[in-house]
Formats: C-alpha cells, structure tokens, sequence
C-alpha cells in the first residue's frame, strides 16, 4: 500500500461496488472472449481547431510515443485543421468562451493577478485574438514546444499513425493533397472504432 502522508484524510466514497458479471447476450449466453491482450495503445479524438485545443493530444501522444505506445490520431470537425496544410500555421488563440483564461505576466503588476480570469469582452476587441495567439505562441516557444506544424512533421517521424475524418472531409470539399503527408488515410468514424480497440480513447 502506498505510503500516506499524516494528516491526510482519505474521503469515504461508500463501499466499493462488487466486480459485475459479463453481461449475457441476447440468447442467454455469457460471452467467454479474452479481453484485449495486446499492444498497449493510446487513441486521440481530435475535435476543435483553436491553437490551445491542439497542443494537448500533440504533447501527450509525443510523451506516449516517447514511452513506446503505439498513437493514434483521428481529427475530426474543426480539429481537422491541424492536418491542413493551408489552415495549421495559423491556428489561433482567443479569449472569447475562454473562462479559464489569465495572464501570469500580470502577477509582476500585483500578485494575484496572474490567477484572475480575463473578462470575457475583452476577446471582442480588435487585435485581441491576433495578440492571445503571438503571446501563446511565444510562451510554447520560450519552452521549446514545436509550432503546431512542426509537431506534426515530428510525431509523424516518430511513428503516430493519424486518420482524417471522412465525413469532415467531404463536408468541407477537400483533397487529399490539403492533408499533411502524415495523415495516413481519410476513414470513417467506423473505421476507426475498429482501429483504438482496446486503447485508452482521450477525446479533444
């Protein structure tokens, strides 16, 4: 059992629910496959197109490749502009819908700043996404984090295999040659609950 700090109070959730039994099927019988025993694997399901919604599945699935886990990315809607050539340099940044955003730059100013978040109408004023974005892109910078279509080039050497959305796809009328060479293929949302079997599914 791992060591408890003192004065560290466990919370009491109830009594821990008892294993379940396998689920019969629809003829009665319980279904005695083995569970999933291969590879370890870790599939991301990439959503959104703002800059600070795809440097999450690119840090975390380099960190898993780093640690021999095999990675798959599926981007899908907007996310699917982190694999388009044309839109992926220029992914950005803003305040509006942001709740969480704030500033540590401001602590200089008075402590305590630096955890207040940004009134959400300041994201309406002109410039203000241009200069969010430079000042995230800055800071990835200031800690050697590849701009985003750096960070594909190089999970794409290390081995992640990363899928387009086909339904995305053909709603937003692109080719083949607008992807990032990377993308192994355009599949279906089907195609790839088949691929992250028995992976840890991350959704962004």
């Amino acid at each position: 059992m791992a060591h408890i700090p003192e004065g560290f109070i466990i919370p009491n959730f109830g009594p821990t629910a008892a294993p379940s039994a396998p689920a019969p099927s629809a003829d009665g019988s319980v279904s005695t496959a083995p569970a999933y025993a291969g590879p370890r694997k870790i599939a991301f399901i990439c959503s959104k197109g703002n800059l600070d919604m795809a440097y999450p599945a690119l840090i975390m699935g380099n960190s898993a490749l780093g640690e021999g886990i095999e990675v798959h990315i599926f981007f899908t809607f907007w996310g699917l502009d982190i694999v388009h050539k044309k839109t992926n340099k220029n992914l950005k940044f803003t305040l509006s819908g942001n709740t969480a955003m704030h500033m540590p730059q401001l602590g200089r100013l008075k402590p305590g700043l630096e955890h207040v978040s940004m009134p959400q109408a300041m994201g309406n004023i002109p410039f203000m996404t241009r200069f969010a974005t430079s000042m995230m892109k800055k800071q990835m910078e200031e800690l050697e984090v590849p701009d985003v279509p750096d960070f594909i080039d190089l999970l794409h050497a290390a081995g992640a295999h990363m899928y387009a959305c086909k339904l995305t796809f053909d709603m937003m009328k692109m080719i083949e040659a607008d992807l990032h060479p990377g993308v192994e293929g355009v599949i279906s949302a089907t195609d790839f609950i088949e691929i992250s079997e028995g992976a840890q599914v991350i959704f962004v």
